[in-house]
């Protein structure tokens, strides 16, 4: 008989009162990882699936040159022992650099939920020209939460590739230099680390967060009581790609808030004039507000035409209106989330994963 790399297990809880699909990955197998993804997307082909976890133990599950490992069912809960030890990595070919084919994950489904894992693309950045795009997760799903995942590239690390989408991240880790966090759709990023790295080998040049295409939602990305950690590089927090991109900090912590570029944003980087990039409550490494009473900025098009002016520091009016209740309406994943995480624990203690 085929030796089985993957346990497919069973199991009854009786306070939920439905059989819970539980998978455990074989430690460092990426064989057995693979499997697994496999099978969870057949039991849950269904958008009304009862979840099924997927428990992925430290080690590191090197994919090698595999892009685009394909997340395509529902309901699927991919949940690590810890946040730095299970890395899951691919180093694609520099050949294939691109935002649409380097992704470690593409998600596809809907309610998956992402939990104390590392995602890390090893493509060659500072050896590719002339772009050197990366992708972690690239998230064609909806109503997507992570909870304690780092993700670790340069450029594009995290896309969320679904003009519709509603997604959610706490206490995620996100670091890049380009672009790299990226995208459409209406995604809250709560107590996130934003790691800016070395924009060239020798730290010269300006890091850009943020690349946002709002289109067919609302709110575009909120960032709430994050903290930018930064290298050497100085950054801005973002720009424009195309439509009506949205993205504001809310009660941002700069560590150090002396590489902040002064536009705060990219002034020449922009494709689009309508564009709404605001920040409300920024503060240092020691809780001062540091927020400016004003920040007029002249942004220019990336074509050179028609130059528009701009308030980017929010009123006090404004910022309340960014409420998760308000932003995603009858889904409410910050509620979610501590569900899942409890009845994660549960089964890790159940399988004796702890």
């Amino acid at each position: 008989m085929k030796q089985i790399l993957t346990i497919v297990a069973f199991l009854v809880m009786s306070l939920a009162g439905y059989a819970q699909r539980v998978i455990v990955v074989q430690k460092g197998s990426v064989e057995s990882l693979l499997s697994a993804i496999n099978e969870a997307n057949k039991l849950n082909e269904s958008a009304d699936a009862e979840r099924t976890y997927i428990f992925i133990p430290d080690g590191f599950y090197d994919l090698g040159e595999i892009t685009l490992t394909r997340i395509s069912g529902h309901n699927i809960a991919l949940v690590g022992q810890s946040m730095e030890g299970t890395v899951i990595q691919n180093k694609p070919d520099v050949k294939t650099e691109s935002i649409s084919k380097t992704a470690v994950l593409q998600n596809r489904g809907t309610g998956n939920y992402f939990q104390d894992l590392t995602l890390k693309n090893a493509l060659d950045y500072y050896h590719v020209e002339p772009d050197g795009r990366a992708v972690t997760l690239q998230d064609k799903g909806t109503r997507t939460i992570c909870n304690r995942v780092r993700m670790l590239s340069y450029q594009d690390t995290y896309y969320s590739d679904n003009e519709r989408c509603q997604s959610y991240m706490l206490d995620t880790e996100i670091h890049g230099t380009i672009d790299f966090i990226c995208g459409a759709g209406d995604v809250w990023f709560e107590r996130c680390r934003i790691v800016t790295e070395k924009r060239t080998p020798d730290g010269s040049g300006v890091d850009i967060i943020t690349a946002t295409r709002t289109s067919e939602t609302k709110w575009g990305y909120v960032f709430n009581h994050c903290t930018i950690e930064n290298d050497v590089s100085a950054f801005n927090y973002g720009r424009s790609w195309h439509t009506n991109p949205h993205c504001v900090w809310l009660y941002t912590t700069l560590l150090t808030p002396e590489k902040l570029e002064t536009t705060r944003f990219d002034d020449e980087g922009m494709k689009t004039s309508g564009n709404y990039f605001k920040e409300y409550g920024t503060m240092d490494g020691v809780g001062h507000d540091i927020t400016p009473k004003s920040n007029v900025v002249r942004f220019t098009l990336r074509d050179h035409t028609q130059p528009y002016t701009a308030e980017t520091i929010m009123k006090k009016e404004e910022a309340k209106q960014y409420t998760i209740k308000r932003i995603f309406g009858d889904w409410r994943p910050d509620i979610q989330l501590k569900k899942i995480e409890r009845q994660a624990q549960k089964l890790k203690k159940q399988y004796k994963l702890n």
